[in-house]
C-alpha cells in the first residue's frame, strides 16, 4: 500500500465521518450528498490504486 492510497481512503473516511455528522445535524441534503461523492471517489481511487488498476 502506497502512501497516496493511504491518503486517498483517509481522506474518504473522513469525509464519511462529515457524511453521517452533516445528516445527523440537519444539513441540506445537497451537502450531504455533495460530501457523499466526494468519499465515494476517494475511497474508491485508494482502493484502485492499492489494487493496481490505476496509477
Amino acid at each position: 500500500m502506497t502512501g497516496l492510497s493511504t491518503i486517498l481512503i483517509v481522506v474518504g473516511l473522513f469525509l464519511a465521518g462529515g457524511v453521517y455528522s452533516f445528516s445527523k445535524q440537519g444539513m441540506p441534503k445537497g451537502v450531504v450528498v455533495l460530501l457523499a461523492g466526494a468519499s465515494f471517489m476517494c475511497l474508491l481511487a485508494g482502493v484502485l490504486r492499492i489494487q493496481g488498476i490505476w496509477g
